[in-house]
């Protein structure tokens, strides 16, 4: 007997048998009557394959097959809703699939078919999530993503892509682009709230509020910390994870932009990534029991509203025309000013901005570098006089050791990579 045809044989069964399982141990969770299970979905995902198979000494085969299988399915599903009064018809339509997955099997399309079924099986899966992220989307979040769609793929393509104004500064279409992917970024993170919820403790709203703004998380958690400050690693947990994130959050834009460029940052920006989640995970296994409800509008606010879109728009073209201006006149100098400006509300635009000119090949990766790098401490004390300010000495201690040990790594990282 061919191998092959065994091979394929058994990657049918196996799969329908794992798309199968998932369908069982759902209904199992409900404890309802499962239409179809595990030996079930095999057989489909086999009577797919018989059906490719019997097709080359029966032409038409596989259209009457199909048509036959689609008919039994949209009986059982009559059946369902007319005797047991169930709606929905997630599992008929999965058998479908699962037919046609074995029928890909038998035309050599194995790697294909396989991918697809790991797909089915996670959207099956994550129905759960699923249902309690749509639970929260309202109005504003539909008009989110429409916005992010005509902010990419309607404005964006009509901006020239060239210097204007006085000058020569300004670059509309880069600017706008810029926009566009710090709003993305931050929808990333305005998602996983939504997805994860707010009432899971500090940790997890730190981390997901580190995604969108360090510097909200920063003042909310310190200003939470003055009315529970017997939580003192709760707090300084929730912000070092938030610290943390920010990190990560400019290599990744850096990444976006210039991959030459975050190869640079690499070892500063790990190395100061990796000290601040152990800082962290001291903190949490260290922090007491509480569940914290953390309902915050600066935190959990859409960053897809149009306003902000504009204003980091706006401040990426300021800062991305100042950095040109004065790194004609005055050199890196001017570079590294500008940068530690920037850094005391925003490091995101500065990363961006720096990261734009380096790829235009305006500024040295060496000088683009070193001014994220100076943005991104300035930002760092910035956050730590908050925490002073609107904590107290107890946070702000705790904090600092936070910041001696990141901003050390960091220091660490960039003196190895101005060595390779």
């Amino acid at each position: 007997m061919d191998e092959a045809i065994l091979k394929s044989l058994l990657i049918a069964t196996v799969l329908g048998f794992a798309i199968g399982m998932q369908r069982t141990m759902t209904y199992l969770q409900r404890q309802e009557y499962a239409l179809a299970g595990s030996r079930t979905f095999a057989l489909i995902a086999l009577g797919g394959y018989l059906s490719g198979w019997l097709q080359t000494f029966v032409p038409g085969f596989v259209l009457v097959a199909t048509v036959v299988f689609a008919l039994h399915v949209a009986l059982s599903y009559y059946l369902k809703v007319n005797k047991r009064q169930k709606q929905g018809m997630t599992t008929q339509i999965t058998a479908i699939i699962t037919f046609f997955l074995g029928l890909m099997i038998w035309y050599h399309l194995e790697s294909y078919a396989i991918f697809t079924g790991v797909v089915v099986i996670i959207l099956l899966e994550i129905k759960p999530r699923l249902q309690k992220f749509e639970a929260h989307i309202n109005s504003v979040d539909i008009n989110a993503v429409i916005l992010l769609l005509a902010m990419s793929f309607v404005i964006l393509p009509i901006l020239p892509d060239k210097m204007v104004g006085p000058y020569h500064l300004f670059n509309p279409y880069k600017t706008w682009l810029m926009a566009v992917i710090i709003a993305g970024i931050s929808f990333i993170g305005y998602l996983s709230i939504k997805i994860f919820g707010q009432k899971h403790g500090v940790f997890l709203t730190g981390a997901a509020g580190g995604l969108i703004s360090s510097t909200a998380v920063t003042v909310s958690l310190a200003r939470m910390f003055r009315m529970r400050e017997a939580l003192l690693n709760n707090y300084a947990g929730g912000i070092a994870i938030a610290w943390t994130f920010m990190y990560l959050r400019v290599l990744f834009e850096a990444f976006v932009i210039n991959p030459e460029l975050s190869m640079r940052m690499v070892p500063a920006y790990v190395g100061a990534t990796l000290s601040g989640l152990i800082f962290s995970y001291y903190l949490h296994r260290h922090a007491q029991n509480s569940d914290i409800n953390l309902d915050n509008p600066e935190i959990t606010k859409n960053p897809l509203q149009l306003s902000e879109a504009i204003k980091f728009g706006l401040l990426f073209g300021v800062i991305y025309g100042a950095i040109a201006f004065v790194q004609t006149r005055y050199g890196d100098a001017g570079i590294y000013f500008v940068s530690l400006i920037s850094g005391v509300t925003d490091v995101d635009a500065i990363t961006l901005s720096l990261s734009q000119l380096a790829k235009d090949e305006k500024i040295s990766l060496f000088a683009s570098m070193n001014g994220i790098i100076i943005a991104s401490v300035t930002n760092s004390i910035v956050k730590l006089g908050i925490v002073y300010w609107l904590g107290g000495m107890k946070l702000g201690l705790k904090m600092t050791q936070f910041s001696m040990v990141t901003l050390g790594v960091m220091l660490i990282g960039l003196l190895l990579g101005q060595m390779l």
